[in-house]
């Protein structure tokens, strides 16, 4: 585990992308300086940000030399560099099982409750009844799958929980309600729970 000068984090608050990053930063007690880019802006596209990221996303760090986006990649790379084992197992098979969930998290975490979230908080022109059926369909395999299990790996947080919690967490403000799932809930809290949590904070457009 090595001791880093401070991290520079180009997010958007709102951004449970970003907000995976800076969580994982809190959690690993490391120091960080959060650069707020402005999204409803298109910041994200100009031509500084296109040169760290040319996809034209958050979140990016910087760390010394390094430079790296997409916000799963960088769970990877701050748990590996700074993190220890609980966080991103060595053994194949753990390693394998945390990456199905940064898959999920990619995929079916984005295409539900992330994307309902966007569609009512930034009016973006997509299928909201979709995102919300997709939402509930990733919910109910979770409430299944941590009916025993604390976390999504075990019984200690991994960096796939911490891939999937912001936008779960947050999915009431996409009109996704999570009453229905006790362990799932369950699961929120106890990430919540963890020393040196950081919050996402709620969206003020939120109904």
């Amino acid at each position: 585990m090595q001791t880093p000068s401070t991290i520079r984090l180009f997010g958007f608050r709102l951004s449970g992308h970003s907000h995976r990053v800076e969580l994982f930063l809190s959690l690993l007690g490391l120091a960080y300086e959060f650069i707020a880019v402005d999204l409803p802006g298109n910041e994200q596209k100009s031509a500084q940000m296109l040169a760290l990221n040319p996809r034209g996303q958050v979140p990016v760090i910087v760390d010394g030399d390094v430079s790296l986006y997409d916000s799963t990649a960088i769970l990877v790379y701050l748990a590996k560099r700074y993190g220890n084992h609980a966080w991103l197992p060595e053994d194949a098979l753990g390693a394998a099982r945390v990456q199905q969930f940064l898959s999920l998290a990619s995929g079916e975490v984005l295409e539900g409750p992330a994307r309902a979230r966007l569609i009512t908080l930034f009016q973006a022109p997509l299928d909201h009844a979709l995102a919300k059926n997709k939402a509930h369909a990733l919910l109910s395999l979770l409430e299944g799958h941590l009916s025993n299990s604390a976390f999504l790996i075990g019984q200690q947080p991994s960096i796939a929980d911490i891939a999937c919690y912001s936008y779960i967490a947050h999915a009431p403000e996409g009109g996704v309600s999570l009453a229905e799932y006790a362990h799932v809930q369950a699961w929120i809290a106890r990430i919540e729970a963890l020393p040196k949590f950081l919050a996402m904070p709620a969206s003020p457009h939120a109904a």
